[in-house]
């Protein structure tokens, strides 16, 4: 197949050409111009800078592709100034897609977040995790960066009902090789191995494998409902932050950090963190916006995306393992 990827320097994307790569796709990969290109290191793909908010730098790029993977996102829980993350995020979205209905391509697989999926409940012990069909509004949409993919995933949703062949898949918190710059879920791992983690939150991920994301893209071009949306997450990969670090502690021989931050005083903390960022203009080290999401485990349900799509389901440890060698190896932390 001949296959468009935006956002192809990123996490998710570099693995998705990896996968794509490996399976003998033909790829042509949208950067922005001065992009960092680190994480395509040794990947075959044809470059087309440009921008997804601007469509006549891609357009002509997009005919004769069978297949478009809109990955390309602005992921940020701090900014002086929100409106360029919207503008690509919602904006650049509306015209990636509509670029890509036009120019015929078969299927498009637009990437969102499970931020976009209910929360699980707080109440309920043990926690619940939630699926695809668990309600939610833009209520809870409780940061810029969740709001704008929530407007974005709209986007996509309302394009596919006007018979745009569109699938929606919301990667839950990936880890593995190829974090260059690294994403939020990485520098924790980074953190842990630079010993610069002396406490944690009571919060919960799920983890998930890159490289079993970057294969769920793949899936949901081949197999997926236009108009649906699959978690591509692990159905074993719901821990608790000290679940994560006692991992870590086991992969690395590093201790764990045993002091447990109250919520109130990283709130406290974040909100003069945010105060004194408004007039440095340097990103807080803690975001409120990390900190509220923090306060709820985001524990999600994959079984729609394993069953329907035949989703991979690497040990999260395996993951672990392979992102601290990647960490490792690219001079991200100390060499065992």
């Amino acid at each position: 197949m001949n296959c468009f990827v935006t956002g192809a320097s990123g996490f998710i994307g570099a693995n998705l050409v990896q996968e794509l790569n490996a399976r003998g796709h033909r790829v042509r990969a949208l950067l922005r111009s001065g992009a960092d290109t680190r994480a395509l290191a040794g990947l075959d793909y044809e470059r087309v800078t440009g921008d997804v908010t601007q469509p006549e730098t891609y357009a002509e790029a997009l005919r004769g592709c069978d297949w478009c993977f809109h990955v390309a996102a602005s992921y940020h829980l701090w900014l002086p100034d929100y409106r360029p993350m919207y503008e690509t995020n919602v904006e650049g979205t509306r015209r990636v897609l509509q670029a890509a209905l036009a120019a015929g391509c078969r299927r498009i697989v637009y990437t969102s977040t499970v931020g976009c999926i209910g929360l699980p409940d707080p109440a309920l012990n043990p926690v619940v995790p939630t699926d695809e069909s668990t309600p939610v509004s833009a209520a809870q949409m409780s940061n810029h960066y969740k709001r704008s993919k929530w407007q974005a995933e709209q986007v996509a949703r309302e394009l596919a009902a006007q018979g745009a062949p569109v699938v929606i898949v919301n990667p839950s918190a990936p880890i593995g090789p190829r974090d260059a710059k690294p994403t939020p879920t990485g520098k924790i791992i980074v953190d842990f191995l630079r010993r610069q983690m002396p406490a944690y939150l009571d919060t919960g991920l799920n983890w998930v494998h890159v490289r079993d994301v970057a294969m769920g893209h793949i899936l949901a071009a081949e197999k997926g409902h236009v108009g649906e949306r699959y978690i591509l997450g692990h159905a074993e990969g719901n821990w608790t932050m000290r679940q994560t670090l006692e991992t870590l502690a086991q992969l690395t021989g590093l201790p764990a950090p045993r002091w447990q931050i109250p919520y109130a005083v990283a709130y406290l903390a974040a909100c003069v963190d945010e105060t004194v960022a408004r007039f440095t203009g340097r990103p807080p080290r803690a975001p409120l916006a990390g900190v509220r999401m923090a306060r709820y485990k985001m524990f999600f349900n994959p079984a729609k995306a394993i069953r329907e799509l035949g989703l991979p389901q690497t040990p999260p440890r395996q993951a672990f393992a392979d992102a601290i060698e990647w960490f490792r190896n690219n001079g991200y932390a100390p060499a065992k």
